[in-house]
């Protein structure tokens, strides 16, 4: 069976000096634009009236007619009309309560980016020429296209360590699902150990950001003691997002790597619903879960999974995986992180992780036989999984 699954291959380029100039102009009326729209909806919901996309569509056409903002009719007006459609995604979201309310974008800190539909560029023998350009993009194709396909969107960004990339979004025919497989793996996500497997694997945290910390400490030195707005501030602040982006990259490609093969040999993959924006507030941890990366690991699993037709499924999060015996089933009173072995009455001596691992994944195979979602502090009608410990107050 075919998925057409889409998706989005990442290329770094060279641009330049006339590229580099037209984009970076390109990424300022995109921020303008995005930034207007939202303000004039604000200000009609203020009044109690709805903007939708059209609105703002054609509040763009009498913007680019103003003296004032006559540099919009410089840039493809491709992206500008983007810049809509992602904000009207934006409201959508909110109005469905899947996300905050949209905010505005910052020069400093938002990201810098276009994205161009096939109106907007052309694609032609490997090459990619964007609008208002005279000369293809400088890619280095670290990796081909799938053969035969042709993008369908292309977004051009610029991360914060001065790097160039071009994303084109195309069909992969390659991605299909995989034969099924009987086996199920339960995964206890940790510290010291990165991954805990139900099989008894432990893989190793890799501490990204502990490799380069002196490196990252000493050039955040030398850039607190620059003065604002100079040139050598800029170029110390250049230093600084180059050691983030490295680590970042490390992050990733580990993330990638462990994602792919629990996909490739799993049919079943449980893991825990972890709220990882509550556990960053502890001060003591929040350096050391932001570099393990939990969200993200767990965002790679679910698409992939999707992709190859596997199962992943989230237990409840108040679900005592850590102090209950995968043997006899007892649940121990109280576990202290710092008691990593410990032995049931049953006469059972676990390993604190494998044990949670092994607990996680049958409450897993628990919640498919009764049907429960794979996300189940949202999908049940009382909040609660079937896995949940605690009774809900409606229960007798």
């Amino acid at each position: 069976m075919s998925t057409h699954v889409k998706r989005a291959y990442r290329y770094r380029f060279c641009p330049t000096d006339a590229q580099a100039a037209e984009l970076s102009c390109t990424f300022g009326c995109v921020r303008k634009v995005y930034n207007m729209a939202l303000a004039a909806r604000t200000e009609a919901w203020a009044r109690q009236e709805r903007v939708n996309y059209n609105e703002t569509s054609t509040m763009l056409t009498a913007w680019k007619k103003t003296g004032e903002l006559a540099y919009l009719n410089e840039v493809s007006s491709v992206p500008l009309q983007q810049a809509l459609r992602h904000l009207q995604t934006a409201f959508t979201h909110f109005f469905g309560k899947r996300a905050r309310y949209p905010r505005f974008k910052s020069r400093k800190t938002s990201r810098r980016s276009a994205e161009y539909t096939s109106s907007a560029f052309r694609f032609r023998d490997g090459k990619l020429t964007l609008a208002k350009m005279a000369e293809p993009l400088d890619i280095v194709w670290s990796r081909p296209l799938p053969e035969g396909t042709s993008p369908s969107t292309v977004t051009v960004s610029q991360d914060s360590a001065g790097r160039w990339f071009v994303s084109l979004l195309c069909e992969d025919p390659s991605v299909q699902p995989l034969p099924a497989t009987g086996q199920a793996v339960g995964v206890d996500v940790g510290l010291d150990h990165l991954l805990t497997l139900s099989t008894g694997e432990k893989i190793t945290n890799p501490r990204h950001e502990r490799r380069d910390r002196a490196a990252l400490a000493r050039e955040q030195r030398r850039l607190a003691k620059k003065e604002k707005s100079s040139a050598n501030r800029a170029r110390a602040r250049l230093k600084v997002a180059k050691i983030h982006a490295r680590i970042a990259d490390r992050r990733r490609d580990t993330l990638h790597k462990l994602t792919t093969r629990l996909v490739r040999e799993n049919q079943t993959i449980v893991i825990e619903d972890l709220a990882v924006r509550n556990m960053v507030k502890n001060r003591k941890l929040a350096r050391a879960i932001s570099d393990a990366a939990w969200s993200e690991f767990r965002s790679m699993l679910e698409y992939k999974a999707q992709w190859y037709g596997r199962e992943v499924i989230a237990v409840d999060r108040w679900f005592p995986s850590s102090r209950l015996c995968s043997a006899c089933g007892t649940l121990q009173d109280r576990m202290p992180l710092n008691v990593r072995t410990w032995t049931c009455d049953c006469g059972m001596t676990h390993d604190r992780d494998v044990n949670a691992a092994h607990s996680l994944l049958a409450a897993g195979l628990a919640v498919t036989v009764c049907g429960a979602g794979a996300r189940p502090q949202r999908s049940t009608p009382d909040g609660q999984s079937a896995t949940k410990q605690k009774p809900s107050r409606r229960e007798p």
